[in-house]
């Protein structure tokens, strides 16, 4: 599709309220699906992150790697196993976990916003040991918790060294992986991470990327905007369900602690972001506390 000079200048022009009401502004994007393993989304990934570092908002990338895990896995002869769709995590496969995590996904994210001209900085949390965390538990059918190995739930997040790095320009890449008191490694959801590093931060914006066009009804039509008390009703009724409902609950949480929206879009739609947060129409679905 061809685009004429008068036609930027519009879309330039549509753009300008947006960047004049978030500039300053922190927006914590959770970073997965199709866009982290499609080439082509990566780049376009990578420059709407260093645009709206440009244009002064400031983008903390949560990213996660759950296809890349299994890979790894897989290539050394280990099967990865899911309960209450949580990873397993013993402690070999936290080795991978972390190898993955905090090595190879993180620096190619960082790689990709640098070579488009940003100042990105790879770092999990064990960095500064930002990201508190305990060994978390799941509830069974009887009376005993389920022991699903180095998997984490967090207990808090130190804002200090994100602030930092937003404030000198440069545009922090955090791999979703915890701390304990003993300095022991947990792996913690990519989502959980994003929500409760959003509120923390007290974030503009958090925005999930997903492979879905954002929260459907009943009849797969979307939804482009709802409030908490709306999303609550979704879940009653059933039309949240399956892999949507800790992200979707995440998205609520965050909400309801302090972030002004939370954005449900499309990561296989190009330039999603900049769809979602610089124009009229958006991408997806957004969730506000009322």
């Amino acid at each position: 599709m061809s685009v004429t000079a008068t036609d930027k200048a519009h879309i330039l022009a549509e753009a300008l309220p947006y960047i004049r009401r978030f500039t300053g502004k922190t927006i914590v994007i959770k970073y997965g699906g199709n866009a982290m393993t499609d080439d082509r989304l990566k780049e376009d990934f990578a420059k709407d992150v260093v645009l709206l570092k440009l244009v002064g908002i400031n983008p903390v990338v949560v990213h996660g790697g759950g296809p890349q895990i299994n890979e790894l896995l897989e290539r050394v002869g280990k099967e990865g196993q899911f309960i209450q769709g949580m990873r397993v995590t013993d402690a070999e496969t936290m080795d991978v976990v972390e190898m993955v995590l905090g090595g190879l996904v993180n620096k190619e994210i960082v790689s990709l916003i640098n070579k488009h001209g940003g100042k990105a900085v790879g770092v999990t949390g064990k960095d500064g040991h930002f990201i508190r965390a305990s060994k978390l538990f799941l509830k069974g059918d009887g009376e005993d918790d389920i022991d699903i190995g180095q998997v984490g739930e967090i207990e808090s997040i130190d804002p200090t060294l994100v602030a930092l790095l937003d404030s000198q320009d440069f545009i922090p890449v955090v791999a979703p992986i915890g701390v304990g008191v003993e300095g022991e490694a947990y792996n913690i959801n990519a989502d959980l991470v994003a929500g409760k590093l959003a509120e923390t931060l007290q974030a503009e914006k958090l925005v999930l990327l997903t492979n879905t066009p954002g929260v459907l009804d009943k009849q797969g039509q979307l939804l482009t905007g709802l409030t908490a008390e709306q999303v609550d009703g979704l879940f009653a009724d059933g039309t949240i369900h399956g892999g949507m409902m800790p992200k979707i609950s995440s998205a609520l949480e965050a909400a309801r602690n302090g972030v002004e929206s939370v954005h449900i879009i499309d990561g296989r739609v190009p330039h999603a972001l900049l769809l979602e947060i610089l124009t009229n129409e958006g991408v997806g679905t957004m969730i506000r506390a009322r």
